[in-house]
């Protein structure tokens, strides 16, 4: 049966090869992904941390692979079962808490804080913090106010003529 199984592979390899075409293009060698062809080469490597919640999510994975079996005969196990799976759990658990703790599931860049001189006082208060787009046709909303007077980017203009 294994040299049946052998001589399949080895028959199967052997067409394959002599029935594939032997032509090489640029549209063979292009790399195809998902049925969207890339227009441009990506502009950096993946981060190390893509591939760090990649291998933790693996991990809760065999985790949760293992408490299925677990799940189905708690009740014949007992008190040694119930001890045996808290055994299991409690170091995910504790490394899991790690994890989030050292900021390995943070994404984006890291929130510094910055003294309350280095961001400005009351003046900057009254200042927008959202920069207005698309404004033609709305009724003009205030700003920022100045030396006790509303203006708004549209209407200063107005003003101004």
């Amino acid at each position: 049966m294994f040299v049946l199984a052998v001589g399949f592979v080895v028959l199967s390899l052997f067409t394959s090869k002599l029935l594939a075409p032997t032509r090489v293009t640029a549209a063979k060698e292009a790399p195809y992904e998902c049925g969207i062809v890339p227009f441009r080469e990506p502009a950096r490597r993946f981060p190390v941390r893509f591939y760090l919640v990649a291998m933790i999510f693996i991990v809760f994975d065999i985790e949760i692979i293992f408490l299925f079996p677990w799940a189905v005969i708690h009740r014949e196990l007992g008190l040694f079962g119930l001890w045996a799976i808290v055994a299991f759990i409690v170091p995910f658990f504790l490394s899991f808490l790690w994890e989030i703790a050292q900021g390995g599931l943070d994404w984006g860049p890291r929130a510094q804080r910055r003294p309350l001189g280095v961001l400005g006082g009351p003046d900057l208060a009254a200042m927008p913090s959202v920069r207005g787009v698309g404004l033609e046709g709305r009724a003009p909303v205030p700003v920022g106010v100045s030396a006790g007077r509303t203006s708004h980017p549209d209407t200063s203009r107005e003003e101004g003529r």
